[in-house]
C-alpha cells in the first residue's frame, strides 16, 4: 500500500511542477495548438497554447512508478514493463503527430497510414509479448480468453496455441485502438479527458487493490472466487501514478488551459487504460467503468454513419461535448457534468465488480 501511496504522490508533485516549466519551453519554442475550422468558433481563441502535456503526464507516471518500485524494493514485474511500454510506445506515437502539427502548421499531423503503422508496430508488440513471461506459478501477464470479470471460458485458442496467438493480437490492438481514440475523441475541451481517465484510473486503483488482496497466488487456502491476474499490485501502484499524473497536469489543465496534453497525452492515457484493463482480465467490465469514453466514441459513430446514410446529421457537431457546446452550454458546465457521468460510470462499474461477490 505504501508504494501505491508513493506513486500517486510522486507523480502528482512531479506533474505539478513540472509543468509550468514545460509550458515555459513551449511557450519558448513557439509550440502551440492548431484548431480544426471547423470546429466551434470558441476554440480559435485557444490556437497557440501549448500543446504534447502528455509528455509531463508519461514522465510523471515513469517517475512515480520508479520510486514506487524503489519503494517496495524490487523490480518491475513483466506486466508492469509492458503497460508501460505501450503507454509509452503509443505517447511516442502521438508525440510525433503532435510535432508535425506544430512544424507544418496545421491542425492535421500524421498521415493515417502513418499512425496506423505506428500504433499497430506498439500494440502487435505488446500482444505478442503479453502471452510470454510465465511466472513461477504458470501465469503470464494476458490470457487468451476474453475477460469480463475475470477469465471468461470464451477462449481464443479454442483451435490451438497459433490461432490463439493471432486472434489475441486482433482483439488486444482492436481494445489498444479503441481506447487509444476514445481518450483522444474526449480531449476536445479544458480538462475533460484528464479529469475523466483520473476518474477511471482511479476506480482501477481500488479494482486492482482488490485483485491483489484476494490473489490466487497470494492466498494460502485460495478459494474459487479468487483472482487469476499475474500481477495486480503493479496494475495499482501504475494506474495510482497515472491517477498523481492526471492531478498535477490538471492543475494547469482546467478552464481556461494553460496546456493541452494533446495527442501524446490522449494516445498514451489510452494505451495504459487497454494494457491495464487486458493484464487485470477486465476487458469488458473497461467499457462499463469508461463508460463515458464508450458514449463520446458512439455519438462520433452514429453522426458519421448517420450522415452517410442519409446526408443528415444528429447532431450539431460530434464529438458529443462539442453538440452541447453549439447548444449554448459553457465549457465548464459541459466538463463538470461530463465529469459527474464518469463518476457514475466508473461507481457502476466498480458495483458489478463487486457484486460478483455478494452473489455467489
Amino acid at each position: 500500500m505504501i508504494a501505491i501511496i508513493a506513486a500517486a504522490a510522486v507523480s502528482m508533485i512531479v506533474a505539478l511542477f513540472g509543468t509550468p516549466l514545460f509550458i515555459r519551453f513551449l511557450i519558448h519554442r513557439n509550440y502551440g495548438q492548431f484548431v480544426r475550422q471547423d470546429g466551434p468558433t470558441a476554440h480559435f481563441t485557444k490556437r497557440g497554447t501549448p500543446t504534447m502535456g502528455g509528455v509531463v503526464i508519461i514522465g510523471a507516471t515513469l517517475v512515480g512508478f520508479a520510486v514506487s518500485m524503489a519503494v517496495a524494493g524490487r523490480p518491475p514485474s513483466a506486466s508492469a514493463w509492458l503497460c508501460l511500454f505501450l503507454m509509452t510506445g503509443l505517447g511516442l506515437v502521438g508525440f510525433l503527430d503532435d510535432f508535425t502539427k506544430i512544424r507544418k502548421q496545421r491542425s492535421l499531423g500524421l498521415t493515417a497510414r502513418a499512425k496506423i503503422v505506428g500504433q499497430g508496430f506498439v500494440g502487435i508488440g505488446f500482444a505478442v509479448l503479453a502471452l510470454q513471461f510465465p511466472n513461477d506459478n504458470a501465469r503470464t501477464p494476458a490470457s487468451t480468453r476474453i475477460s469480463f470479470l475475470r477469465d471468461t471460458n470464451l477462449d481464443l485458442a479454442f483451435a490451438g496455441i497459433t490461432v490463439g496467438l493471432i486472434l489475441f493480437v486482433v482483439w488486444a490492438n482492436f481494445l489498444i485502438t479503441a481506447w487509444s481514440n476514445a481518450v483522444n475523441l474526449t480531449d476536445g475541451l479544458d480538462g475533460l479527458a484528464t479529469g475523466v481517465s483520473l476518474i477511471v484510473f482511479g476506480a482501477y486503483v481500488l479494482l486492482s487493490i482488490w485483485q491483489l488482496n484476494q490473489s490466487c497466488q497470494r492466498l494460502a487456502a485460495a478459494g474459487p472466487r479468487c483472482y487469476e491476474v499475474r500481477d495486480p499490485q503493479d496494475m495499482a501502484i501504475i494506474a495510482a501514478a497515472i491517477c498523481g499524473a492526471c492531478v498535477g497536469f490538471l492543475w494547469w489543465n482546467a478552464s481556461p488551459a494553460k496546456i493541452f496534453m494533446g495527442d501524446t497525452g490522449s494516445l498514451a492515457l489510452g494505451g495504459a487504460l487497454a494494457g491495464i484493463s487486458i493484464l487485470s482480465r477486465t476487458e469488458i467490465l473497461a467499457a462499463i467503468i469508461g463508460g463515458l469514453f464508450v458514449i463520446i466514441v458512439m455519438s462520433d459513430v452514429i453522426q458519421i454513419g448517420f450522415f452517410k446514410m442519409t446526408g443528415r446529421r444528429v447532431f450539431k457537431m460530434a464529438p458529443l461535448h462539442h453538440h452541447f457546446e453549439l447548444s449554448g452550454w459553457g465549457e465548464v458546465t459541459i466538463v463538470i457534468r461530463f465529469w459527474l457521468i464518469a463518476g457514475l460510470f466508473a461507481a457502476l462499474g466498480m458495483g458489478v465488480f463487486y457484486a460478483e461477490w455478494v452473489v455467489t
